[in-house]
């Protein structure tokens, strides 16, 4: 699984999908037994899994949000594939839009290792680390 069109179109079904609140689409990018995980601005790491963990996290941050989210992924490098295993890196760019007005949220890089689950590249794991807090 080391496509880069696939590996591309993951991250970007994860971050539309978490933009556009599309819950069901988020929940499908990643394995049953996922993990994901956060170090923001050199903090401690926080981790979450399995899915079910990941996906009240999700709609937790979502529920509360009050601005427009656009995740914007760039830079993608697809470092290998290693017993099915897929890891990648890429940069996230975070910006809101409230009241007419569009923010830089924040920055940082993704960490990855995709796995092939019934045909579809699905993120076993995915780190983020964020450069400030949002």
């Amino acid at each position: 699984m080391s496509d880069r069109t696939a590996v591309e179109d993951l991250a970007n079904r994860y971050s539309l999908a978490y933009d556009t609140a599309d819950l069901e689409t988020l929940e499908s990018v990643f394995t049953e037994d996922a993990t994901f995980s956060m170090v923001i601005a050199r903090g401690d790491k926080i981790s979450f899994g399995p899915r079910d963990a990941i996906m009240k996290l999700m709609s937790d941050s979502l529920s509360s949000q009050k601005d427009q989210r656009r995740h914007v992924n760039s830079n993608l490098i697809v470092e290998g594939t290693d017993g099915g295993v897929t890891r990648t890196k890429h940069y996230l760019t975070l910006m809101g839009t409230e009241d007419g007005e569009i923010k830089l949220l924040s920055a940082g890089v993704y960490s990855s290792e995709i796995v092939d689950e019934g045909g579809s590249p699905r993120f076993r794991v995915l780190h983020l680390d964020l450069d400030k807090a949002y």
